[in-house]
């Protein structure tokens, strides 16, 4: 097996990867084609006081749920609309 030099921005992104994406360090290596060692490495040259797991965008997450509470709402109507036009027929 031979050494691999990688440059600090692929390692400052695979740490990125972990710290700030949340994805697990076994994940990341498996995808990137390196160590579980080397990763913890980088993580305590280049992992800083971030937090391991991102924020939650609240006002994202609130226009998401707007934009899927508008789309079920739409879908129950159009069921309520259904279920009593069969249920009129079936007379």
């Amino acid at each position: 097996m031979g050494t691999s030099n990688y440059n600090d921005e692929f390692k400052r992104d695979a740490v990125h990867q972990i710290m700030v994406r949340g994805y697990a360090v076994r994940e990341v290596s498996g995808r990137l084609g390196v160590s579980t060692h080397s990763l913890y490495k980088w993580i305590k040259l280049f992992g800083g006081p971030e937090p391991k797991k991102p924020g939650v965008d609240h006002e994202a997450e609130n226009r998401r749920l707007k934009r899927e509470l508008a789309r079920v709402t739409e879908e129950r109507d159009i069921l309520k609309k259904a279920a009593a036009y069969f249920a009129q027929n079936a007379k």
